[in-house]
């Protein structure tokens, strides 16, 4: 095992990072970011130190999965999880939607984004609807079932909020919020 990070960050949970050498393999593993490095690649464990001790991704990553855990966890007994709620409150804020602009807004895959879309189409708490004559596209929109379920949650989104805030601290509140305004859109 690799010794945790160094420096400001050593011991802060959120930034512990491990490495584990797969037996007979030759292969080195991060724990976090399920990357395999192959020894004798010319790939360095100077370059392996570096990548498992800072690594953007591996950590916005990390991070990314605890809060939806946390946001999972109070969503569950209303029968929704976290991505399909924020779709939900997306929906619901831009009126009837294409799939599309959908997909932009949320910087989101097509295929995570239909998965979605079928569990809550099937749930009937959204639908499509058809376009004037000639239209192609079928806009979505939120059905009562779905804002009834987003007035029914928002208390535990709130819990999850709460949770989230104590979790970041208010200087990380305020970069996760400063970084995610300034991100650009995606095009069409």
């Amino acid at each position: 095992m690799a010794p945790a990070a160094s420096g400001p960050d050593a011991g802060h949970a959120m930034s512990f990072l491990e490495t584990d050498r797969i037996d007979g393999a030759g292969l080195t593993a991060c724990c976090i970011c399920n990357m395999f490095f192959c020894e004798g690649s010319g790939m360095g464990e100077d370059a392996i130190k570096e990548i498992t001790r800072n690594c953007l991704l591996t950590r916005t990553r990390r991070i990314a999965r605890v809060l939806t855990g946390m946001y999972d966890h109070e969503m569950r007994p209303f029968g929704i999880n976290s991505p399909q709620f924020t779709l939900l409150v997306l929906i619901s804020r831009l009126g009837p939607v294409s799939r599309a602009e959908i997909g932009r807004r949320n910087h989101q895959e097509r295929s995570t984004l239909t998965r979605n879309l079928q569990l809550m189409l099937s749930e009937g708490w959204v639908e499509e609807i058809q376009q004037e004559a000639g239209g192609r596209s079928r806009p979505i929109v939120l059905t009562s079932a779905g804002r009834e379920l987003l007035h029914r949650a928002t208390p535990a989104w709130r819990a999850a909020q709460a949770q989230a805030k104590r979790l970041l601290g208010e200087a990380g509140v305020n970069a996760v919020m400063d970084i995610a305004n300034e991100l650009p859109q995606q095009g069409p």
